[in-house]
């Protein structure tokens, strides 16, 4: 198959960082019918809360035998004695409160992953937002085009994670998830003084980025060590977030269109050109061969526990609660999932298949949004998945092989402005039908899910404009827009002003100081 590309396609392939030898792999699997039994997902049905398997995290708790929760305690190192409710019993029971206190304490087993390889460029793509709801972009166009110069061509996790009420840019993504990575150390240190624990709770940050954007990442995280939103805080603990271990996910090329049967090629015309590749990522399920060194030095290192999940989601930060539930039930990994809203139109929900496990269905690859939206209609409520993962360590570098070879790889044809290909891709939260030991949360959207995958999206969580009496509405809570952006406004302030470790003066959310974090 190598053969088949030619000198120049494989000069420009070269010139446009794509992994060729990989891509060849890919396309020669193919043509042999390696992956003719992914098939796409046959949904039973739309599973509902059963408290067992999906649990309401608004809900949370347990009960299980005191012994027992003092061996499994004390394997980790942790001092039954200072976390555990008071009692003699036999059975302990846990509800939130006594849930989150022994997540405080397991923080330096845990550290936290970001899939940092997206352009910011798709993101901002002004057809797209439009088409989202061209009355809301008619109304919030000034607004997106200032945002979106300065999303175009950027690492989309370096960009403004929100508007200040002001107007202005906010802090970008990361430099929250970094800021609230601190404050959680800081809480650790005031609750458990005197653990002895020696790592360092939720680092190092480790990440997936790709060839396209690792340079600007590592520029900016030199800038944001010295940022007011970090240096306080790295200064008062002597942890740095900014030093992540990073893994850069290859580029792949893109495909020919299923139309042109098979056997596929190398897509050779992109845009038009004669002996033009297209470059795309492979789908973040490829963090688990890219981060693969990573996961197995983190293990070794004494960690136990690891959090994935995007980089644009303001809701994903470390769940204590979720992470002592995970730790004291022995399962193999947690995922968080959120009933759907309009906004919610890209990624993948919880179904039944027809064998009756769980899977994570993504709309498009795996399963049609005419199908997820017949099932809406006739009642279901959909779970969406919020692309956060919390994974026992141990058993994930036990399966890591497993994982790499097995993960679907699926391919899906477009038809866009660079020509009519398919692309491949691997998508990390199918794993869920992999595993047969673990847990999905349901939980509060406007806790742990306020994404953006449209800049749209960051426009609504930030508020802007939302009194306008022209801002679309609607009787229907599935299509009402502004009730919506409330809702993901009101969970933004509740973010910044908790986990962020910030507060809102006249224009401006601003960073606390360390004492009143400390105290808070």
């Amino acid at each position: 198959m190598d053969e088949k590309i030619s000198d120049a396609l494989r000069r420009d392939m070269t010139d446009k960082q794509i992994d060729i030898d990989l891509t060849v792999r890919i396309l020669e699997n193919y043509n042999a019918g390696r992956y003719d039994h992914v098939k796409p997902v046959e949904v039973e049905s739309i599973p509902k809360i059963d408290g067992a398997t999906i649990v309401d995290r608004s809900r949370i708790g347990m009960s299980a035998p005191r012994k027992a929760v003092n061996s499994r305690l004390d394997e980790l190192g942790i001092d039954p004695s200072a976390v555990l409710p008071p009692g003699s019993g036999e059975t302990v029971t846990f509800g939130e409160r006594e849930l989150e206190r022994i997540g405080i304490a397991l923080l330096p087993l845990l550290s936290y992953g970001i899939l940092n390889g997206g352009s910011a460029t798709s993101y901002a793509d002004r057809t797209k937002n439009r088409g989202f709801n061209s009355s809301l972009f008619g109304l919030l166009e000034p607004h997106f085009d200032r945002m979106a110069a300065l999303c175009v061509g950027r690492a989309k996790g370096i960009t403004p994670a929100f508007i200040q009420p002001d107007g202005t840019p906010g802090p970008s993504f990361i430099e929250l998830k970094m800021r609230a990575l601190l404050v959680q150390a800081l809480q650790h240190r005031k609750m458990f003084p005197k653990s002895d624990i020696s790592l360092t709770p939720g680092l190092p940050i480790f990440q997936m980025t790709s060839n396209s954007n690792n340079a600007e990442i590592a520029r900016t995280y030199d800038e944001y060590r010295k940022s007011p939103m970090l240096e306080p805080l790295i200064a008062a603990t002597g942890f740095d977030p900014t030093r992540a271990l990073t893994g850069i996910q290859p580029l792949l090329a893109a495909f020919t269109h299923s139309s042109q049967g098979r056997p596929k090629r190398v897509f050779d015309q992109a845009n038009g050109r004669k002996d033009s590749a297209l470059p795309l990522p492979g789908g973040h399920g490829q963090n688990f061969a890219v981060l693969r060194t990573i996961y197995n030095d983190l293990r070794r290192a004494g960690k136990r526990y690891v959090y994935i999940g995007n980089v644009d989601n303001l809701g994903f930060t470390p769940d204590p609660a979720a992470l002592a539930y995970l730790a004291l039930s022995g399962r193999q990994a947690a995922f968080d999932f959120a009933f759907r809203t309009p906004v919610d139109v890209k990624g993948g929900i919880l179904v039944k298949d027809r064998n009756g496990g769980l899977t994570c269905a993504d709309i498009g690859p795996a399963i049609s949004t005419e199908e997820m939206l017949r099932a809406e209609a006739a009642g279901s409520g959909i779970l969406f998945n919020c692309a956060t993962g919390l994974f026992d360590l141990d058993y994930l570098v036990r399966r890591l092989d497993d994982i790499i070879e097995n993960l679907p790889m699926r391919f899906s044809d477009q038809d866009k402005d660079a020509g009519r290909y398919s692309q491949a891709e691997q998508v990390t939260w199918e794993i869920i039908g992999m595993l047969d030991d673990f847990v999905v949360f349901g939980v509060d959207k406007w806790r742990r899910f306020l994404a953006a995958k449209l800049l749209m999206e960051t426009l609504m969580t930030s508020g802007v404009r939302l009194d306008d009496p022209s801002y679309p509405t609607s009787e229907n809570p599935s299509q009402d827009i502004r009730g919506t952006a409330r809702l993901l406004h009101e969970g933004l302030t509740r973010q910044l002003s908790t986990v962020y470790g910030m507060e809102q003066t006249p224009g401006k959310w601003i960073p606390l100081g360390v004492e009143r974090i400390e105290t808070t």
